[in-house]
C-alpha cells in the first residue's frame, strides 16, 4: 500500500496493492450475497451460505486487518443484526466473541447468514481505515467494494472456493480484475453479477467499484489495463488519465522485461467530493496482485493529480514483484483476524518504492537530476525516525503500539535500502547485476504460490548473489548502524553538496510541511522552520495565518485545494497574499518565485572518474 507521500500526505501530517481465475471444485463452493438495491439506512444486506457444516458449533470471521495495509482496522464495527438461520429459516443460536467475530451453536443445521454492513467513508474518520482499504455505499451511485469490508469467512475453510453474487442496480457496472462469469436478471428484474474465485483470499484480493460507466482501456504489451473511474461531479474522465497511464505502465513493462506475466491489470480510481467531510478524507492506493484501488481528492488540480497518479499507481503496480511475486509463509497464509507480520516490510514496501522511481529516470520519464532529488527527500524526512532501529524488528512489529509511528519510514529509509542494496550489487558485479536481477531470482525460486520462510530469506538472498552481501543485512537492515550515504553515492560518482535546493511552496521534504493549522482550523505559517525563499521573498513570516491568495480563502477545510493550485503557479506571475499579523490583516504582493531552501544536495561529483560513472550509468539506465 501506497499513501501519497509527496504532496497529500504532508497535508495530512499538518491535520494530524487477481490471481488467473481456474474452474472451481465440484463441491458447492460459499455463496456470499451482497444486495446493492434493497439498500436500507446507508446499509448493505450481506448472506453468506457455507453449504454443510460438519462442526457442532463454528466461529465466523469479518477481517480485523488485511495485507497491506499493516494497520488494525477492525472491520467488523461496521457489521449489524448479525443472525444466523437453519434450513427451515428458524434462527440459531448466536454469541459475538468481539467485533470481529460470532459462534453459530447448532452449525450442523446451519443454512446461511445474513448481516447489514455500514460503510467508512462517510463515518467521521473513517474509524481509522485507510479509505483506500475502505468502503462506500452511495445508493444507485457508488459501491466502492472493498470485499474485506463486506464479507466474511467461516474458521478453517479459508481455502474453500467462493461464489460471489453481487444483484446491482440498473445502468451501474462493476470495474474489477475478476471476470463476471455470469450475468442474471433476479426475481425483481435486477441484474445478479456472478464471480467465482478459489479461496478467501482471492475475495479480499479482487476489489470492484461499482458506478456508471465511464472506462478506458489499453494494452501494454500482452497485458490489458483497465481504468475506471467515479468522478461524482463529473470533473474528471478516465479519458483525462488514460494517455499518462499508458505511458507510465508501457514503461514499466519495459523495465520489468520478463519478470511479469500479468495479463489483466485494473485501476480502480475513486475522487473523493469532498475530503473528510462525509467521503473518503485520506488519499493513496492499496496493491492487489492484478489490481489497485486509488483515493484522491477530485479538487485537485490536473497537474497534481497526473503527476500524483503516476507516483502512486506505479509503486502500486510493482507490488506484482513482491509481495504479490515474492512474499514470505506470514503473507501467504495471512491470519485476517490473528496477524503475523514478517520481517521484511524493506522488501514489501522499500524495494517498491525504490523501483517505481528508479523506473521513471531509466525509462526516460525523470531526469537523473530529478531522481536524485528525490532519493535526498527520502533521507533528509527519514531522519525524523530512529536511524538506529533495526528494520527487521520494526517490521516484525509493526502493529504494535511502539512501532506502528515508524509505519511511514518503509517509503523513506525502506525504498533508501533498496538503493544501497542496488549499488551495492552492481559494484560486485562490475556493474552487471542489480536489485532487478536479484527479484528476479527470487521470483523464479519463489513465486505467487510458493512463500519463503522468513528467517531464511536473508541467507537465501546471499547465496543467489555475494557472500559480502550478508555483511550488508546484517549491518544496515537487521542491525542498529545508520547507512553511510555518502559512502554509496561515492562509488557511483555522487555526493551530498552545501547550497540551495528547491521544495515545494508548502512543503520542505516528504515529512516537513512549512505550514500547520491552528485550534480555529487556519493555516498558519511555522515559525519553527526556518522558510524557504518562498516565504521571505513574498514577505511572509512566521506566525501569519494565511487568509486568501490571490482572492481565495484558504482553511483547514480546503487545504488539499492550497496544496494543489500551488502546482499551477507559474514563475513570473503577480501573486497577493492575504495574511493576518499579530491582528492584523496585511496584503503581500509579489512575483511567484521558484521555492528554495539551504541544505544539502545530491548532485553528480565533477571530476568523476571512469569506474564511478560506469558504475553510476548501470545503475541507472541497465
Amino acid at each position: 500500500m501506497k499513501k501519497i507521500i509527496y504532496v497529500l500526505a504532508l497535508t495530512a501530517t499538518i491535520l494530524g496493492c487477481k490471481t488467473a481465475q481456474t474452474p472451481v471444485s465440484e463441491k458447492q463452493p460459499i455463496i456470499a450475497t451482497l444486495d446493492l438495491v434493497n439498500v436500507q439506512d446507508d446499509k448493505v444486506m450481506v448472506t453468506v451460505d457455507p453449504a454443510d457444516i460438519t462442526s457442532e458449533e463454528i466461529i465466523f470471521y469479518i477481517p480485523k486487518t488485511v495485507p497491506g495495509t499493516y494497520s488494525t482496522a477492525n472491520y467488523g464495527q461496521f457489521a449489524e443484526n448479525f443472525r444466523a438461520y437453519d434450513k427451515k429459516g428458524k434462527e440459531l443460536t448466536v454469541t459475538s466473541l468481539d467485533e470481529n467475530s460470532w459462534k453459530i451453536m447448532d452449525a450442523t443445521r446451519l443454512d446461511k447468514i445474513s448481516y447489514w454492513m455500514n460503510d467508512s467513508y462517510d463515518v467521521k474518520g473513517e474509524k481509522g481505515i485507510y479509505s483506500m482499504a475502505g468502503t462506500n455505499i452511495k445508493e444507485g451511485e457508488n459501491y466502492m467494494l472493498n470485499l474485506h469490508g463486506f464479507i466474511g469467512y467461516f474458521e478453517n475453510m479459508t481455502e474453500e472456493p467462493y461464489r460471489l453474487e453481487v444483484v446491482r442496480p440498473d445502468g451501474l457496472f462493476p470495474g474489477s480484475a475478476l471476470t463476471v462469469n455470469e450475468s442474471t436478471v433476479g426475481a425483481e428484474g435486477h441484474q445478479k453479477d456472478i464471480f467465482s474465485v478459489n479461496r478467501y483470499f482471492e475475495v479480499t484480493d479482487n476489489p470492484i467499484m461499482y458506478a456508471t460507466a465511464d472506462t478506458a482501456t489499453f494494452k501494454a504489451e500482452n497485458m490489458e489495463v483497465l481504468l475506471h473511474v467515479y468522478s461524482p461531479n463529473k470533473v474528471y474522465s478516465a479519458q483525462d488519465f488514460k494517455p499518462a497511464m499508458e505511458k507510465m505502465i508501457n514503461a514499466q513493462k519495459s523495465f520489468l522485461g520478463e519478470i511479469d506475466d500479468t495479463n489483466k491489470y485494473a485501476i480502480l480510481l475513486y475522487l473523493s467530493a469532498t475530503p473528510g467531510e462525509g467521503d473518503a478524507g485520506n488519499f493513496g492506493a492499496l496493491e492487489h496482485h492484478t489490481s489497485t484501488v486509488v483515493v484522491m481528492p477530485e479538487t485537485m488540480a490536473k497537474e497534481a493529480l497526473l503527476e500524483s497518479l503516476t507516483d502512486i499507481v506505479s509503486h502500486e503496480f510493482f507490488h506484482i514483484l513482491t509481495p504479490l511475486g515474492v512474499h514470505s509463509e506470514e503473507v501467504h497464509y495471512f491470519d485476517y483476524n490473528d496477524p503475523k507480520m514478517s520481517q521484511h516490510l524493506w522488501l514489501y514496501e522499500g524495494v517498491t518504492e525504490y523501483f517505481a522511481n528508479l523506473f521513471q529516470v531509466n525509462q526516460g520519464l525523470i531526469t537523473n537530476q530529478d531522481f536524485y532529488d528525490r532519493m535526498n527527500d527520502k533521507i533528509l524526512a527519514s531522519k525524523a525516525f530512529d536511524d538506529t532501529m533495526p528494520f527487521t524488528v520494526m517490521s516484525q512489529n509493526i502493529l504494535e503500539e511502539e512501532y506502528h509511528d515508524s509505519y511511514y519510514n518503509v517509503y523513506l529509509k525502506g525504498a533508501l535500502i533498496g538503493m544501497a542494496l542496488d549499488i551495492r550489487l552492481r559494484e560486485l558485479s562490475n556493474g552487471e547485476r542489480g536489485l532487478l536481477d536479484l527479484m528476479k531470482k527470487l521470483t523464479d525460486k519463489y513465486g505467487k504460490e510458493r512463500p519463503f520462510k522468513d528467517e531464511e530469506l536473508i541467507s537465501v538472498i546471499v547465496e543467489l548473489t555475494y557472500p559480502e552481501i550478508r555483511e550488508f543485512f546484517e549491518i544496515y537492515v537487521s542491525g542498529t548502524t545508520p547507512i553511510p550515504y555518502n559512502e554509496f553515492f561515492k562509488k557511483v560518482g555522487l555526493e551530498l553538496r552545501s547550497g540551495e535546493i528547491p521544495v515545494d511552496y508548502f512543503i520542505k521534504d516528504q515529512a516537513t510541511p512549512y505550514i500547520t493549522v491552528n485550534a480555529a482550523g487556519e493555516i498558519v505559517v511555522r515559525d519553527d522552520i526556518a522558510l524557504s525563499t518562498f516565504f521571505t521573498k513574498t514577505g511572509m513570516q512566521g506566525g501569519d495565518i494565511i487568509k486568501s491568495i490571490n482572492g481565495k480563502a484558504y482553511n483547514v477545510q480546503n487545504i488539499y485545494d492550497l496544496i494543489s493550485d500551488s502546482v499551477n503557479w507559474k514563475v513570473g506571475e503577480d501573486i497577493t497574499i492575504t495574511v493576518v499579523r499579530d491582528g492584523n490583516e496585511k496584503i503581500l504582493k509579489a512575483k511567484v518565485i521558484e521555492p528554495m531552501s539551504k541544505g544539502l544536495r545530491l548532485v553528480e561529483l565533477m571530476n568523476a572518474d571512469g569506474e564511478q560513472m560506469e558504475l553510476r550509468h548501470s545503475w541507472l539506465k541497465s
